[in-house]
């Protein structure tokens, strides 16, 4: 059976060399402590996106003919995440040197260490953005490192980084994160109303990674996630947050992480199939400019 492609695109638009994006799935989830299946996610996405719209109404453009390729999913490794990381961090740090805007499909959190390591080797002014509910700021958890409780104390140790939307944390996490004077935007201060949305962008250096993991959405609109928490971002604050990032700064690349579809129903996949593709227009749009 052909791979199936992001958006159903068919070349010259899904090949490589030409390609301004690139759609790396990575279905694993080793380290998922209460709802798995965060390793279907990548596939459920690309499915779903064989049903989007090509003109996007915002945008008032064809995303698709910036060209947007979509590689072999990168196998899972039996075994620690560490593995994992390590090989997206190959994968990821070749479409660099490529020059390609890499949108990785998750998978468990863990997976975005590798891609952050990866870019902060081409870019050494590096800065992380963190849509999430969760702050992801443990030392240790559930005898590993590297887990997707972990990622942000990692990717910490690699860059700076702006935490966005966070609703559900430790208080080890909090007191950690006052002793390091971390930027985070919680979710009970957040307002669209513009003013948030600016103190985030001026808050992260000139390139930004930025990782999502789903659940930062509100569960009335992203139910299909390991550990749901209320009170969470909207389709307009996420994407008006992410557009204002992407005119200031020189965003590198993106992820959507810990999407777990659930069984005969398609609305979430959409959704992130949606939110990809626009956040890859407004990637493609800036390099217009």
């Amino acid at each position: 059976m052909p791979q199936r492609v992001f958006a159903g695109l068919e070349p010259p638009y899904s090949d490589l060399q030409k390609a301004k994006a690139v759609i790396l799935p990575v279905p694993y989830d080793s380290t998922s402590e209460w709802r798995g299946g965060s390793r279907h996610g990548p596939q459920a996405i690309i499915d779903a996106s064989e049903y989007l719209e090509l003109y996007d109404l915002e945008l008032d453009r064809e995303i698709y003919r910036a060209g947007i390729c979509t590689l072999p999913r990168v196998e899972p490794l039996l075994g620690s995440p560490q593995g994992m990381i390590d090989r997206v961090y190959q994968v990821v740090g070749d479409l660099v040197q490529k020059g390609k805007f890499v949108v990785l499909l998750g998978g468990e959190h863990s997976l975005s260490l590798g891609a952050v390591r990866a870019f902060k080797e081409a870019f050494p002014t590096l800065s992380v953005l963190q849509l999430d509910a969760h702050a992801d700021l443990r030392d240790q958890y559930l005898g590993t490192k590297y887990g997707q409780a972990c990622v942000m104390r990692r990717i910490l140790e690699v860059c700076p980084i702006c935490q966005v939307g966070v609703r559900s944390l430790s208080w080890e996490e909090k007191q950690f994160s006052a002793e390091k004077q971390l930027k985070v935007f919680y979710m009970t201060d957040f307002a669209s109303n513009g003013a948030e949305i600016d103190r985030i962008t001026e808050s992260l250096s000139r390139d930004v990674y930025i990782t999502i993991d789903v659940d930062v959405l509100d569960p009335s609109i992203m139910p299909a996630v390991g550990t749901p928490e209320p009170d969470g971002m909207s389709w307009r604050q996420i994407l008006d947050t992410v557009k204002s990032v992407m005119i200031h700064k020189h965003v590198v690349g993106f992820d959507l992480m810990e999407f777990c579809p659930v069984e005969g129903s398609s609305s979430c996949a959409f959704l992130l199939a949606k939110l990809a593709y626009r956040l890859i227009g407004y990637a493609v749009s800036q390099e217009r400019r």
